[in-house]
């Protein structure tokens, strides 16, 4: 699998330079397209191997269909807390139909994971009571990196001058993004102050 699978930002040879054994978890694209197969019932375990079911085979010649699918249920039916290893609970994928509108409007040019965190989400007052803000670092694993995945963004990094290790992480809409989701939003316009 190491071979077949090609994964946005994910570097094949860093991921196993200190391991000769990998187990699924280990190697991130095996693991999310695993999980997302299973949640769509694409396939299912046998005997310790996994096989289609009749209806992942049936969806063998339907793709644009299943990629719609599969980003429904990756976004609205599993929890993707596991990528940001339980950071802020469901935070922001709880309101992931107002950060995908949000990244429709904002993410247009390269914008910082903090600039689009700040943009595109609804933030809580627990989440500024600590010493540090994490909330860049929820929004990149459960939402930014995973639309990567998808093909809905785009990323690159720049090296902090000043830092040895540190990057600056940037993302915007891919062409696909306005090809798979659409939004029909109206806003109330009320006379007077909105605040």
């Amino acid at each position: 699998m190491r071979k077949l699978i090609e994964w946005p930002n994910y570097d094949q040879a860093d991921a196993f330079r200190f391991n000769k054994v990998i187990n699924e978890p280990d190697f991130l694209p095996l693991h999310v397209v695993r999980q997302l197969a299973q949640a769509a019932t694409l396939v299912r375990a046998q005997r310790g191997k996994l096989v289609a079911t009749p209806l992942g085979k049936s969806m063998l010649s339907e793709q644009g269909s299943l990629l719609a699918i599969l980003f429904h249920l990756a976004f609205w039916h599993m929890d993707l807390g596991y990528f940001g290893r339980g950071l802020l609970g469901s935070w922001p994928q709880a309101d992931v139909g107002v950060v995908l509108w949000s990244l429709s409007i904002c993410a247009n040019d390269w914008q910082t994971t903090e600039k689009l965190t700040r943009l595109c989400t609804i933030p809580e007052p627990a989440m500024f009571s600590e010493t540090w803000d994490r909330t860049p670092y929820a929004m990149e694993a459960k939402i930014l990196r995973p639309l990567l995945w998808f093909g809905l963004l785009e990323h690159r990094s720049e090296k902090i001058p000043s830092g040895r290790f540190g990057e600056h992480h940037f993302y915007r809409k891919a062409e696909l993004f306005e090809r798979l989701l659409a939004f029909d939003v109206q806003v109330g316009l009320s006379e007077g102050a909105r605040h």
